[in-house]
């Protein structure tokens, strides 16, 4: 995957054992890939719009489902790292540094703005594998390092480190995975949704796009762990050494070559016509800098809704995969499943603030703000856990009520599919709630 062992020190930092110094590296991959998925989803959500030229929206839409795959199968590394967290006996860990502290490990400052040549190329860098060289290697690092304001860092490093800390018994020894843990990971049969390389069908309508590859694997144990490692960089970075003096030799399905692909059509391109593909979106926006009322109600629904997506997704981590009754299972895939839902509501959501002005008769369009909740700490005990997905159902109620006679007709007649949809979960949260604690609840 890379040569990681220069990046670590001989001995753990002070205050420090090798476990606890591979629990931080953790920390801080969970975090990268939380923030790489955010900015990916907004760059994504930013391609298109009525200004892109006609012959190049079919072209536009294809980077769009391409970028939005990469953000998919980052959650998915995201849902893995929380797998190594728990199999080695860590708490989950889903924040995102918002303006990350000083770490060597970090690609680059986290910012949501649009995709352009400059955004891209630092995309390109952090996924980028070891060997990649070239006078094409080189321009593009030019450019992500004027964007970025410093050198941007590989992401698989990181994954480097972590593997050459785990892999060595005298670090990490056996006892410290622990299998029992299996049942409350994350399991494939359960997040793949039908994503499996081979077996995955094309994006949407586009030829040529394929579906994301959800990785989602188990930790058992230390050759589980370091499988996971590994197949994380691989599909980040490339599934084989650079051979070749094209890099896209390396493997068609790597983040690194999709992207690359991308900055090479967009680089073609006249540079007005480049500035046509993404719209001008209000860079690191938040719901109450939008003046526009309707931009700042959906702003609002947007974090609701991204909030939601983590405390389900941390939600379904703290019950089992399966139970003597099958009712903790079931309660785990409502979870899971409403995990997806959110997805799809940001992508919905997302899609509805860009099409509005951030400021009423202004130039720059509304943008998703993906602003963090004020906690991700989950209520200790189940029954608490579960009436905060109460709160969050009903917050979700007032909202859409407030944008209902401020939404455009497809805009409440989304709303009226999502309160529908709210009002089964809300229903089964009820019932969850007048029974008890559900079978399979962590203790």
């Amino acid at each position: 995957m890379l040569a990681a062992a220069d990046a670590l020190p001989g001995v753990p930092p002070p205050e420090f054992n090798w476990r606890d110094y591979a629990a931080m590296l953790l920390d801080v991959a969970a975090e990268i890939e939380h923030s790489l998925m955010v900015q990916y989803l907004f760059a994504a959500y930013s391609l298109g719009g009525e200004q892109v030229p006609p012959d190049l929206r079919r072209e536009v839409r294809g980077w769009q489902e391409t970028i939005l795959g990469v953000a998919k199968e980052e959650m998915g590394h995201l849902v893995t790292v929380q797998n190594l967290r728990t199999g080695l006996g860590l708490p989950l860990h889903l924040d995102r540094e918002d303006y990350p502290w000083g770490s060597a490990f970090y690609p680059f400052d986290f910012t949501l703005e649009r995709l352009s040549l400059d955004s891209l190329a630092t995309y390109v860098c952090a996924e980028s594998p070891d060997g990649w060289r070239g006078p094409e290697a080189d321009e593009i690092r030019a450019r992500a390092t004027r964007e970025a304001g410093a050198k941007v860092n590989r992401v698989g490093v990181l994954y480097g480190a972590i593997a050459h800390i785990l892999e060595d018994r005298s670090r990490i020894p056996d006892s410290a995975f622990d299998a029992s843990t299996v049942p409350r990971q994350a399991s494939w049969d359960e997040w793949g949704r039908g994503y499996a390389k081979g077996a995955r069908g094309e994006s949407s309508d586009l030829p040529g796009v394929p579906a994301p590859d959800l990785l989602v694997l188990e930790v058992s144990s230390r050759d589980t762990a370091l499988n996971a490692l590994n197949e994380i960089g691989e599909q980040g970075e490339s599934p084989a050494p650079l051979t070749s003096a094209d890099p896209t030799d390396a493997g068609e399905d790597s983040h690194f070559v999709r992207f690359l692909t991308i900055y090479r059509a967009l680089s073609k391109l006249d540079p007005v016509v480049r500035e046509l593909v993404s719209r001008d979106i209000r860079a690191n926006p938040t719901a109450d800098s939008m003046r526009e009322p309707g931009a700042r109600a959906w702003a609002h629904l947007f974090n609701l809704r991204y909030r939601m997506l983590l405390v389900n997704l941390a939600h379904a981590f703290e019950l089992a995969e399966s139970s003597a009754d099958g009712s903790g299972s079931n309660a785990r895939g409502a979870l899971i499943n409403r995990t997806f839902a959110e997805m799809y509501n940001l992508r919905a959501i997302g899609g509805a603030l860009v099409a509005l002005r951030a400021e009423p008769g202004g130039r720059q369009h509304a943008g998703p703000p993906f602003e963090m909740p004020y906690t991700l700490v989950l209520p200790r005990g189940e029954r608490g856990r579960w009436m905060l997905n109460r709160d969050l159902l009903e917050a979700a109620a007032v909202l859409i009520d407030t944008l209902r006679p401020l939404a455009s007709p497809s805009g409440r007649e989304y709303l009226a599919a999502l309160s529908e949809s709210d009002a089964v979960a809300l229903a089964q949260v009820e019932r969850i709630l007048g029974a008890g604690t559900p079978a399979g609840a962590a203790a």
